[in-house]
C-alpha cells in the first residue's frame, strides 16, 4: 500500500478547466496546445475534409475531438491502468478514431450553433477597428492648460495640482501638504487651481462638495439663486434633508425649498465621472435556455469551446521502428495528457449542462413568470441529484451566464436562500428583496413606509421577517431611510 500524487497536476488542470468561463477556457487550451505538440485545433471545415479524405478510410487516427473521454483515463489513481506496451500502441490510435467517428455522428445530428459568416467576421472587425482610446481627465485638463490663458509661471503648479486631482475630479490633498511635497508657494497653488476651476468638466478642482456645486452654480452665473443660498449656507441640513429647518433659516416655504432641492440633485456630484474608464464586462452565455412546446429546452454554447484532436504526424512518428524508446515514451505520454485533456473538456460540458438542467427544473416557475417565483436552491440540492460534489456545483457555475427567457443571469444568481411562508412553502430571499423594492415604489411620498411597517405589509402576506433584514435589503436596494426619503 502506498500514496502517490502522480495524478495531482491533471486533477487540478481538470479542476481549472471546470471553473474557467468560456473566453479563459479558450486562453487555457491555448496555453496546453503550445505545451504539448501532439495536439492541435481543428475546425468543422477541417473535420469535414478529413472525412473525405481517402487515407483516413484505414486504421489511421482520426481527431479525437470532444468525443466519449478515453476509457483508459481515470480520475482515481487506484483504478488506473497499466499504460498500454509500445508494441501495442496502435491500439490507443485505432480506439482515438472510433471515439472520433462516435463525435461526428453526434456533431451531426446535433443542433449546433452556425459559425460567423465571412460578413459578420468583418462587421466585428469593423467595430474593433472602430474603437478609440478614451481621453482621461488628467490629459482633458492638461490639454486646457495648454490651450487657456494660464500665465506661464502657474503652468508647473497648474500640471502639479491636475496630477492631483482624483477620477472623480477632486483635489483632497491640503495646500500645504502640496507646498512641502513640491515646493510651490501655497499663494501659486490657490492661483493656479482657481484657474483650473474654469475648466471643464464643471466642478472640477473642488476641494469638497459643498464647493463642487457652488462653482457648477457659479458657472451657470446662479449665484443669487435659492439653490446657491441652500448650498453655500445649509450644506449640513440639506445633506440631512432638514427641509424645514431650510425652510425656517430662507424664509422660504417648504414646497419651493422642495423645488430647488430637485435642481440642485440635477447638478453633477463627481465631475470626473463622465473620464472613469469603461468597467462594463462583457459576459459570453455558457448555457441557453429556450421556450419549446413542451416547456424549456437546455442547452451548452459549444460554439465557442475549442475542438482538439491528436495529430496524425505522432502516429507516423510511432510507426517508425527507428525511434528510441525515449521517443516513443515521450509521445506517448504527450498523447495520454492531451486525451486526458479532451476528456476533461467534455466533463466540463456535461457537468454544466447537467447543473443547467437541473436549475431549469427547478426554477422553472421563474423562467415562466420571473423573479417573483424564485425559489430556494442550495447547491447541495443539485449536487445530490447529479451526482458530484457540492465544491464541484461550486466550480461550474462560477463565473458561468445563463440565457433565459426572462434574460441572463449568473449561473450563482439562481441559489438563494429561502425564507418560510405562513402556508409552510419557501421562498427566495431573493423574490422577498423583490417584493420590498415594489412597495417602496409605491410609497406615498409624503408618509414614506418605515422598516416595521414593511414587516407588518409582509406579515399580511404570510411572510415573516425581521425589522433587521428589511434594513438590510433596504440598503442593498439603495434606498433610503425613511426621514431621508420623505416630502414635505
Amino acid at each position: 500500500m502506498s500514496q502517490s500524487m502522480v495524478l495531482a497536476p491533471q486533477l487540478q488542470q481538470s479542476l481549472a478547466l471546470l471553473q474557467a468561463p468560456t473566453l479563459e477556457l479558450k486562453a487555457l487550451v491555448e496555453q496546453e496546445l503550445q505545451q504539448n505538440p501532439v495536439l492541435e485545433e481543428t475546425t468543422t471545415t477541417e473535420t469535414e475534409m478529413q472525412e473525405q479524405d481517402p487515407r483516413n478510410d484505414d486504421n489511421s487516427p482520426a481527431p479525437a475531438d470532444l468525443a466519449e473521454p478515453p476509457e483508459d483515463v481515470n480520475f482515481d489513481p487506484a483504478t488506473e491502468k497499466p499504460e498500454p506496451a509500445a508494441d501495442d500502441f496502435q491500439q490507443e490510435f485505432e480506439r482515438l478514431a472510433q471515439l472520433d467517428q462516435e463525435w461526428r455522428d453526434h456533431a451531426s445530428s446535433a443542433n449546433l450553433p452556425s459559425r460567423a459568416t465571412a460578413e459578420d467576421e468583418e462587421k466585428r472587425q469593423f467595430m474593433f477597428d472602430s474603437l478609440v482610446a478614451s481621453t482621461s481627465l488628467q490629459d482633458m485638463l492638461l490639454e486646457q492648460v495648454r490651450e487657456s490663458g494660464v500665465p506661464v509661471e502657474l503652468q508647473p503648479a497648474a500640471e502639479m495640482i491636475i496630477g492631483n486631482i482624483d477620477d472623480y475630479g477632486y483635489l483632497k490633498t491640503p495646500f500645504e501638504e502640496l507646498s512641502n511635497l513640491f515646493g510651490f508657494p501655497v499663494d501659486k497653488i490657490q492661483a493656479a487651481l482657481t484657474a483650473i476651476q474654469t475648466f471643464d468638466p464643471p466642478g472640477v478642482g473642488a476641494r469638497d462638495l459643498r464647493e463642487c456645486l457652488m462653482l457648477q452654480l457659479e458657472r451657470s452665473k446662479q449665484t443669487e439663486s435659492l439653490e446657491y443660498r441652500i448650498i453655500r449656507d445649509f450644506m449640513d441640513a440639506l445633506g440631512k434633508r432638514r427641509i424645514p429647518e431650510i425652510a425656517k433659516g430662507t424664509g422660504c416655504e417648504v414646497d419651493e425649498i422642495q423645488d430647488s432641492l430637485e435642481n440642485i440633485a440635477k447638478l453633477e456630484p463627481r465631475p470626473g465621472r463622465a473620464f472613469l474608464p469603461d468597467n462594463d464586462q462583457y459576459v459570453l452565455p455558457e448555457v441557453f435556455v429556450t421556450r419549446t412546446v413542451d416547456g424549456f429546452n437546455v442547452t451548452t454554447n459549444n460554439e465557442h469551446i475549442p475542438h482538439l484532436r491528436i495529430s496524425n504526424t505522432y502516429k507516423d512518428l510511432m510507426s517508425q521502428g527507428e525511434n528510441s524508446s525515449e521517443v516513443r515514451n515521450y509521445i506517448r505520454e504527450k498523447i495520454r495528457a492531451g486525451k486526458f485533456l479532451i476528456k476533461s473538456l467534455h466533463q466540463r460540458q456535461a457537468t454544466i449542462l447537467n447543473i443547467a438542467k437541473e436549475i431549469v427544473k427547478r426554477q422553472h416557475d421563474f423562467m415562466d413568470k420571473g423573479v417573483a417565483y424564485l425559489k430556494p436552491l442550495t447547491m447541495v440540492m443539485v449536487a445530490e441529484v447529479v451526482g458530484v460534489h457540492e465544491t464541484t456545483v461550486s466550480r461550474a457555475v462560477s463565473g458561468k451566464y445563463m440565457e433565459t427567457p426572462q434574460g441572463i443571469f449568473e449561473m450563482k444568481y439562481f441559489f438563494t436562500a429561502g425564507i418560510q411562508t405562513a402556508g409552510g412553502e419557501g421562498m427566495s430571499n431573493t423574490s422577498v428583496k423583490d417584493m420590498i423594492a415594489d412597495m417602496f415604489k409605491a410609497e406615498n411620498p409624503a408618509k414614506p413606509l418605515s422598516d416595521q411597517e414593511i414587516v407588518k405589509m409582509l406579515t399580511d402576506k404570510g411572510i415573516v421577517i425581521a425589522r433587521r433584514t428589511v434594513a438590510k435589503y433596504r440598503s442593498e436596494l439603495n434606498i433610503l431611510p425613511s426621514n431621508l426619503r420623505k416630502v414635505y
